[in-house]
């Protein structure tokens, strides 16, 4: 799996019709910077109303998802929103002229071959990824739909499906990473029975359609007026099948093509929980209901399991910038240089980290045989954490000095010993301005806030 965040390099679209409203649309993906997430845009509101990737604006799950915000709609999100989980793409948005997402053949392979025309960019900032410790159960009796999140290091999903039929019978697919998105899941359409379509087409849904964009299994006998019934509701001269099968006669791409399907909606709508997935996700017999309730109850798991604005540090991932790398930016060096690591870096905020050693020079003179870190190295060690975030905001930081103007509201909360690993966060208030940043800096050591302060910096260029 990525490590860092990814957007694409450059805007692609790509023009259709909506499955159920029928309505063609064009649709733009854009880059986005860190931490935007999944958006889409409706540009032909008023306003252009943006609407977030989350479960928890879902308004509609009937044979699809539909999302509402800010008084825009975007119907049939899932096979968009799939594409871009199974290409670990974090941040983009996606622009609409219209209420729905084409359909093109009814899989997800179409979106992800145009957002591979348009490159992705590896960007400064880790993945923050929502890994499951315990076992997440949901199940609907009713529907006998159960479905299970358990621990693993990676994202794998197994879908089973059974659909009490001469034609599908009891099918399964899974993948045992999502890198296996693209060549096993994406190309796979979606589908109905035949006995479904006369509701779904009463019910004002699948305006958009045909044979070329879904899967029709047929099982049962169908007479011959049926049959010119279901041309006209297609606009076909004529369609066929054979006594079980699949509409018009369609070969399937996979065996368990209707499985895989499944599979593929599972991916998309779990999207929405928000943040990429550790976890094992067991599946059976889902459907969007049960996939949008199932990412509601991850959601609040996700939120119950920690307080997202403390920066999370795992040794075991790549920095976003290394000691090497901070020193080509800082002009500090030994005793003085203070910082590790950069774990995360956007426009805003800046997270850092200081392994704190018995071997640190501080410790000699400072409190001997009862070692305790400095409170003003603290300080400095969080100026030299905001210092990267300032210098990253011009084109050339080996050129510019960062000098401290003042500091307020400095508290020290607890003792940081020799063993502690501190991560530092650091926030701009506003935006810089005449070369003068203000931020908030807060020093953690595991989730307890050891330091912060309010910090003003400004950024002098060097003199040649």
């Amino acid at each position: 799996m990525k490590v860092k965040q990814h957007t694409i390099k450059k805007q692609v679209e790509l023009s259709g019709v909506g499955l159920h409203t029928g309505v063609v649309s064009n649709m733009t993906f854009l880059p986005a910077p860190p931490n935007h997430g999944i958006k889409f845009q409706r540009i032909d509101l008023e306003g252009r109303p943006t609407v977030d990737a989350d479960c928890d604006l879902v308004v509609d799950v009937s044979r699809g998802t539909t999302l509402e915000q800010n008084g825009a709609r975007v119907y049939t999100v899932e096979h968009v929103l799939a594409a871009l989980v199974g290409l670990e793409i974090d941040n983009v948005l996606i622009q609409l002229d219209g209420p729905e997402p084409p359909i093109m053949d009814g899989s997800s392979i179409q979106f992800i071959e145009v957002l591979e025309e348009a490159g992705f960019e590896e960007q400064n900032a880790l993945r923050r990824f929502f890994e499951v410790q315990e076992s997440i159960q949901y199940k609907d009796s009713a529907r006998e739909v159960e479905m299970v999140a358990l621990p693993t290091d990676n994202y794998r999903v197994t879908v089973m499906v059974d659909y009490n039929s001469p034609v599908l019978g009891s099918q399964h697919a899974s993948i045992t990473d999502i890198s296996q998105f693209r060549t096993e899941i994406a190309s796979c359409r979606t589908f109905c029975f035949l006995h479904e379509l006369e509701m779904l087409y009463n019910s004002n849904l699948i305006k958009g359609g045909d044979l070329n964009n879904a899967i029709v299994v047929v099982d049962r006998v169908v007479e011959k007026d049926e049959l010119a019934h279901l041309a006209k509701m297609f606009n076909k001269q004529t369609v066929e099948v054979k006594k079980e099968g699949i509409l018009n006669n369609v070969d399937l791409r996979y065996r368990n093509e209707p499985a895989r399907h499944k599979l593929l909606d599972v991916v998309g709508d779990l999207a929405l929980v928000g943040r990429p997935l550790k976890a094992q996700i067991l599946a059976a017999r889902p459907g969007h209901a049960a996939n949008v309730a199932f990412a509601k109850k991850l959601k609040r798991a996700m939120e119950k399991a920690g307080a997202s604005h403390i920066p999370h540090y795992d040794p075991k991932l790549p920095p976003v910038m290394d000691i090497n790398q901070i020193s080509n930016i800082l002009p500090h060096r030994y005793p003085f240089q203070l910082i590790d690591k950069i774990i995360y870096l956007d426009d805003t905020v800046v997270a850092g980290v200081k392994n704190v050693t018995m071997n640190e020079p501080f410790f000699m003179g400072h409190f001997p045989g009862n070692p305790v870190m400095p409170g003003v190295l603290q300080v400095e060690a969080m100026a030299q954490t905001g210092g990267i975030l300032v210098l990253s905001s011009v084109e050339d930081p080996e050129n510019y000095w960062t000098y401290f103007l003042g500091i307020e509201n400095c508290k020290f909360r607890k003792m940081v010993l020799p063993g502690d690993t501190l991560v530092f966060k650091c926030e701009l208030l506003a935006p810089i301005r005449r070369g003068i940043a203000k931020m908030r800096g807060e020093a953690y050591v595991g989730n307890t806030l050891v330091c912060e302060a309010v910090m003003t910096a400004s950024i002098t260029r060097k003199e040649s």
